[in-house]
């Protein structure tokens, strides 16, 4: 059962948890700093009460048209409800990616939906309350859903018994969503809690906060390459021209002389040599997003108030250029993060949630190779800190070889999902990849246990178009 604290004990569990951390605690009569995402206002769409079923596909074993499908606004954030008439008992949360900045909030069906209703699990997703990279919104409102399913239910004249089990999956900002949501840290300091027993991240940003670290690397190490290493990282757009032309023939596809030294940078700091990272480029059309993050002012758009950036970690390098990785280290900028940026807070979580690796329920998480945008370096973060908290043996990771960011089949999906569902039901641990091994993951044939490039009915219009290309272009599996 998963109950609601009354705000009393809340209080005095964060409080707990704070002490615990070795956080301060200012005092209570203090009021918590405002941020610009606290005034920002977004609207959900009022007016849903249900959603169209998944139009009917070869194999299936049940009639897609015959699910409860619900639909509404909980707490400001629309949601979706579907329960297959065999429900199993187990609920499954998803949690979509970044929405963008607008102030309508909208909602995404999970990718492998056909997969869970075919098996008599129901799902819910939620829009959550707010749009930009609001991973502690995404939190809160896909826990406040979990806690009034069987409200909802109850409420359109299906009443249902609590969920025997509760799991959590999410793609992209989602993955970062699905990670925190299963820490110690968020049971403690939420405000809506839930125990999940299993969870799977895909394509997620795993190293939370870091990912935006990595973002500034690859923007100083733009800026030093292309000979203006000192000019302030946030005038990005005064010297971006300049950068690109120096560094590019063509956007991304062709680097000059120059530009191949950066691909070799950025190859290292995205998980170093490894296949898909060249397709990536090519045509993989992820990097582009990456590189448009650049020129912030290190508060995620007003998701903090002070910067979160970090840069003191890197070292740099150019493959097969020692004299040049010198230079470059020399002269790159060095960003500090503001220490109080991302703090613990009494009202709840962090701005921005962590993904600590404190848990011990069965994840299984996927990653694209060739993902520029959130880099399977994400994987590589969340394995060292898992492990270094002694939770190892709780994750499962598995590399895929696509070319772009979440450019799984659902078949790829599916099987992580199913994996992590047995894992959890019958105590056996699938196998995975091991992510941080330089000489594994370096391998022509790294990512092969995993990928499936069969595509069915319900892929993403990416990988429709790029899992041909792909394998077109890259050394075949055994």
């Amino acid at each position: 059962m998963h109950l609601h604290p009354t705000p009393r004990l809340a209080a005095l569990a964060v409080s707990a948890f704070l002490v615990s951390c070795g956080g301060s605690e200012e005092p209570a009569t203090v009021p918590e700093e405002t941020r610009a995402q606290d005034t920002r206002t977004f609207t959900a769409d009022a007016t849903a009460t249900t959603f169209n079923a998944m139009a009917a596909a070869a194999g299936d074993v049940t009639d897609m048209s015959t699910t409860s499908r619900w639909a509404g606004v909980l707490n400001g954030a629309g949601y979706r409800v579907e329960v297959p008439l065999n429900w199993n008992g187990k609920l499954v949360m998803y949690a979509h990616g970044y929405a963008g900045t607008g102030t309508t909030l909208g909602i995404s069906n999970p990718s492998i939906r056909r997969y869970l209703v075919q098996n008599g699990y129901a799902w819910a997703a939620s829009s959550y309350s707010k749009n930009y990279y609001d991973v502690r919104a995404g939190v809160e409102d896909t826990n406040a859903l979990a806690l009034e399913f069987t409200k909802i239910a109850a409420s359109r004249s299906r009443p249902l018994v609590a969920p025997t089990k509760i799991y959590i999956t999410g793609h992209s900002m989602g993955g970062h969503i699905t990670a925190a949501a299963i820490e110690d840290e968020a049971y403690a300091t939420a405000q809506n809690k839930v125990k999940y027993n299993g969870a799977v991240p895909m394509c997620g940003v795993m190293g939370d906060t870091e990912l935006f670290n990595q973002f500034a690397a690859m923007q100083v190490t733009a800026q030093a390459l292309a000979g203006v290493p000192s000019y302030p990282t946030a005038k990005w757009s005064e010297v971006s021209t300049l950068v690109t032309t120096t560094l590019f023939t063509t956007f991304p596809s062709v680097p000059t002389a120059t530009g191949q030294k950066y691909l070799s940078v950025l190859k290292n700091i995205t998980g170093g040599t490894r296949p898909m990272f060249d397709l990536g480029i090519a045509f993989g059309g992820s990097f582009p997003s990456a590189y448009g993050t650049f020129g912030g002012d290190g508060t995620v758009t007003g998701i903090l108030n002070k910067n979160i950036l970090d840069t003191n970690a890197y070292t740099y390098t150019i493959d097969g250029d020692a004299a040049g990785s010198t230079a470059l280290n020399a002269s790159v900028q060095k960003l500090t993060v503001a220490p109080t940026a991302n703090r613990l807070r009494r009202d709840g979580l962090r701005w921005i949630p962590q993904a600590n690796g404190e848990f011990k329920i069965p994840v299984v998480s996927i990653h694209t190779l060739g993902d520029l945008f959130v880099p399977f370096s994400m994987q590589q973060t969340y394995q060292k800190r898992v492990a270094a908290k002694g939770n190892g043996s709780w994750l499962v990771q598995r590399a895929i070889r696509g070319a772009s960011h979440c450019d799984f089949t659902v078949a790829e999906q599916a099987g992580a999902f199913d994996a992590m569902i047995k894992w959890e039901r019958d105590g056996i641990k699938p196998l995975g990849d091991d992510v941080v091994t330089p000489a594994t993951v370096a391998a022509t044939t790294y990512g092969c246990a995993f990928t499936n490039n069969t595509r069915g009915p319900d892929e993403s219009g990416t990988t429709n178009a790029l899992r041909p290309a792909i394998v077109a272009n890259s050394a075949p599996c055994p």
